[in-house]
């Protein structure tokens, strides 16, 4: 009996120890989405719209290519969700302290999901309509307008993904720093 007990708690450990690898391995390629996907529009997709479609048709492509992205981003939020709910079972309930959660990563997830939440549900919404109202605007005084406040309330969003790339790599600096400095690599 005594050996079965053993050998069951190997087993958890060994299947707890997995379940650890797989949800920093979740993190990792969430993480990589949420911040690489905004170097890639940054770098490549917003240049290569506008210097071949133009301002209108590529404002318009581009709200789309954000659309997409806020969207993924979305997605890793909830893996992100999921990977910290396994890992707060695994450190309070399994015993596992390579687990913990600490501060800084909560702290930087929390201040990435409101900017997200800002982005998306606040003050997405009316720059798209914005972006709108200037391009269907009728004479040029009305479009010169249009565009002035459309732009000014562009460059908030624009500060918004920038922070939140900003805070993602800083996340993913904490990350790293935590699982080297506790020495994870025996997963």
């Amino acid at each position: 009996v005594r050996g079965g007990v053993a050998n069951s708690e190997m087993v958890t450990s060994r299947a707890a120890r997995a379940g650890l690898m797989f949800s920093y391995t979740c993190e990792l390629v969430a993480l990589g989405i949420w911040i690489g996907g905004l170097v890639v529009i940054i770098a490549s997709v917003i240049p290569a719209v506008f210097n071949s479609f133009g301002m209108e048709p590529g404002g318009r492509y581009l709200t789309r290519v954000f659309d997409g992205y806020n969207r993924l981003v979305m997605a890793a939020i909830v893996v992100m969700v999921g990977a910290a709910a396994f890992r707060f079972w695994a450190a309070t309930y399994g015993g596992m302290t390579d687990a913990v959660l600490t501060k800084a990563e909560l702290a930087l997830f929390g201040a990435m999901i409101v900017v997200v939440a800002l982005i998306v549900f606040a003050i997405g919404p009316e720059l798209a309509a914005l972006q709108e109202r200037a391009f269907k605007a009728q004479d040029e005084a009305t479009r010169k307008a249009a565009l002035n406040v459309f732009f000014r309330s562009h460059t908030i969003v624009r500060g918004l993904y920038l922070l939140n790339l900003t805070l993602g790599v800083l996340l993913l600096g904490v990350k790293v720093r935590g699982w080297v400095s506790q020495g994870t690599t025996d997963l």
